[in-house]
């Protein structure tokens, strides 16, 4: 997801400035990383340039100067045609989770100080130290009780009084695919060994 197309999105409710429109967004994916206004300003200039919006005017009030933008006719072409495109159903492997399993694995193929890092953050797996290549298993332990902490956060989010249908929908979306990680590590643990053995063969 672009945030030029979601600008684009907001934008087909009428002109408005920056400010505005990150305000809208945040409000309307409460569960995304809110933008910063450094990344509105330049996306916006961005779409001026390319043609998908153009400065409908300034305006002060008393206050900081904000500039108003309208989408034009390209823009919402633009919106429209990316509106219509099917999103590829994951066509690159490419989690986090799986790599760190994999690289913990092939790491421990010279011994225990495979030249890894287990990290020194909050984060970091317990009982790896400095110089120490992770268990594998105890790293897919560690990352299933971080995401049943998250998902306990996402359960009181929606469930909280007042939560609204977008806060709702987009914290059940996290919700799913956090459960599909969980299936996942729970099936790697059980086939770790045959996994060690696969990528340590030369």
């Amino acid at each position: 997801m672009s945030t030029s197309h979601v600008l684009l999105g907001l934008l087909a409710a009428g002109p408005s400035h920056g400010y505005d429109l990150k305000r809208r967004h945040d409000e309307r994916f409460p569960q995304a990383r809110p933008l910063a206004y450094g990344q509105v300003y330049s996306t916006l200039q961005r779409m001026v340039r390319d043609g998908l919006a153009e400065v409908e005017g300034s305006e002060s009030d008393g206050g900081p100067e904000r500039t108003t933008y309208r989408r034009t006719e390209e823009g919402a072409r633009t919106l429209h045609l990316w509106l219509a495109e099917v999103a590829p159903p994951a066509p690159f492997v490419a989690n986090e989770i799986f790599a760190k399993v994999v690289v913990a694995l092939l790491a421990r193929t010279g011994g225990t100080g495979g030249g890894a890092t287990a990290g020194a953050d909050s984060g970091a797996v317990p009982g790896a130290g400095p110089g120490a290549v992770p268990d594998p298993a105890a790293y897919l332990h560690a990352q299933r009780a971080a995401h049943m902490a998250r998902m306990r956060e996402l359960t009181a989010v929606k469930t909280a009084p007042g939560a609204d249908l977008s806060t709702v929908l987009s914290a059940d979306y996290a919700l799913s695919h956090l459960d599909a990680d969980l299936r996942w590590m729970a099936d790697a643990a059980q086939r770790l060994d045959a996994l060690a053995q696969e990528v340590q063969t030369p």
